[in-house]
């Protein structure tokens, strides 16, 4: 009796620990899926062992030209391991307001872009992307590099009372994360660092 009241008590201490494991769990980069600006499902995973810079992005912003210069990073170093997302957002002051297609439009005739675009998604607020919330988490605000820029754009989420100058939240169009080989570092850089500004970053993760 006293013998099956032990192992009983052991299954269950067996079954708690292995609950809490998997509770505990650390989400990965890598365990995210989304949709493709095509509508095609596209699961992290297959991103392992690569270099990521991931972007949200905007057709109608004044940083939209930052789109040429994430082409050339990406045509440069793509053999190398470099993959860009692209997740276009119209949070901000809606200046990504088209479809999927008009997108798709001003991202080929525009600027050639060839990296991956996914679908618009939100990626602050009670609607913000997964991704996004860990990204946020992972790599948490610090400042801006232009402090006049920073404020103005501190300005216009005051005035809109968006609260998107508050926290983490991701400032503006063109915030970019940048994400090492095994997933485990995670850099942010605010909108006003330009593409070309990240090459040495991008150089020392792809060693």
């Amino acid at each position: 009796m006293k013998k099956s009241i032990l192992s009983f008590l052991l299954s269950l201490v067996v079954v708690f620990c292995v609950t809490t494991l998997k509770a505990q769990k650390e989400t990965s980069i890598y365990d995210f899926k989304l949709v493709s600006l095509e509508g095609d499902t596209i699961d992290f995973s297959t991103y392992k062992d690569k270099v990521l810079l991931i972007v949200n992005t905007a057709s109608k912003c004044g940083l939209t030209p930052q789109y040429e210069g994430l082409e050339l990073l990406y045509r440069e170093y793509k053999d190398k391991g470099l993959e860009i997302l692209g997740f276009p957002c119209n949070q901000f002051l809606e200046q990504e307001p088209g479809t999927a297609a008009e997108i798709r439009q001003t991202c080929l005739a525009n600027y050639g872009v060839t990296f991956q675009m996914f679908e618009k998604i939100d990626v602050n607020g009670k609607n913000e992307s997964p991704l996004y919330t860990f990204l946020k988490k992972k790599a948490p605000f610090k400042s801006y590099p232009n402090e006049e820029f920073g404020k103005q754009l501190d300005a216009i989420h005051k005035q809109l009372g968006n609260g998107f100058e508050q926290g983490d939240n991701i400032r503006w169009n063109f915030s970019k994360f940048l994400v090492s080989k095994d997933g485990k570092t995670i850099k942010r850089f605010e909108p006003m660092v330009a593409p070309d500004d990240l090459r040495e970053e991008i150089e020392n993760l792809l060693k």
